[in-house]
């Protein structure tokens, strides 16, 4: 079963003092690009997380977000009383203000704020672990559902290279008819006397060269390969794009050799629907 690489989850932590928020998004690309957001008393524990991430999605662009909100009465986070009282000394002596205004001038000044680094609990990150597993959770369902959709299209599409396959098929003698009956004719036009068997024996070779029977078998194969690596319990984007290519190269070497517009209006036909699968294939996992 495929796998879009689109997706989002979304898992949140109430602790007593702090609600802790992780969020995964991912979207389509070649490799794995993943971008980390976190507060700094994280980033010890930012390799793990990544490993996790990696392991879980394998391929993508993918954003994770831990983002943290204080909801008790504690902070980290105090005011520099000593740095303050001297920024606002120094303020008092350039401009002629009252207490209230060179308070607010000093609080934004350098330094006028300090923050302790916490120690990560054990606790804690125990379950920002368990919430970045239910999000990544999340995100693997809402790849599936999107990959159920393209799974569908894509059935439908190959349907419809087959059908116009078998069109192909149903009109290819009467293209050899049309070629061979143009090539009567160019004859006729010179007015000049022919020998048939050598006529016949150049006939065939020109035939030949213009002959789409392996074409048409390599392609029904391909299409049928396509369909069953679809159903495969692996999502495989890289492989089907494999086989996108190879029934692009068939479809194209029937274009060239064709020499006839009913099935060229058929192949081109086909290549617009096997543009509309690569196009979605880029968001195969």
């Amino acid at each position: 079963m495929i796998q879009s690489m689109t997706g989002f989850g979304k898992s949140v932590i109430q602790l007593p003092n702090k609600k802790i928020t992780i969020e995964v998004k991912s979207l389509n690309s070649k490799n794995l690009d993943l971008n980390a957001r976190m507060p700094s008393q994280y980033r010890e524990k930012e390799l793990l997380l990544r490993n996790t991430i990696a392991k879980s999605l394998v391929r993508g662009k993918v954003d994770f977000g831990l983002y943290v909100e204080i909801t008790g009465e504690e902070t980290s986070t105090t005011i520099n009383q000593g740095v303050v009282k001297e920024y606002m000394s120094q303020l008092a002596t350039i401009h002629d203000a009252d207490q209230t205004d060179l308070l607010k001038m000093a609080i934004r000044m350098p330094d006028a704020l300090k923050t302790e680094r916490e120690e990560i609990n054990p606790e804690e990150f125990t379950s920002i672990a368990k919430a970045l597993d239910e999000a990544l959770v999340s995100l693997t369902n809402f790849r599936v559902d999107e990959g159920k959709a393209l799974e569908a299209d894509f059935n439908t599409r190959i349907q419809n290279i087959h059908q116009l396959l078998q069109e192909v098929i149903t009109i290819d003698p009467e293209r050899i008819e049309a070629v061979k009956e143009r090539l009567r004719k160019a004859i006729d036009e010179l007015k000049e006397d022919v020998d048939e068997n050598r006529f016949e024996q150049e006939l065939i070779y020109y035939i030949e060269k213009y002959d789409i029977t392996e074409e048409k078998v390599r392609l029904t194969n391909h299409l049928s390969y396509f369909t069953k690596t679809l159903d495969t319990p692996e999502s495989n984007g890289k492989k089907l794009g494999f086989i996108a290519q190879e029934i692009g190269r068939e479809i194209n070497t029937i274009g060239s050799k064709s020499n006839y517009a009913p099935m060229q209006q058929l192949v081109v036909q086909m290549k617009d629907e096997l543009e509309k699968i690569k196009e979605q294939l880029l968001n195969v996992l």
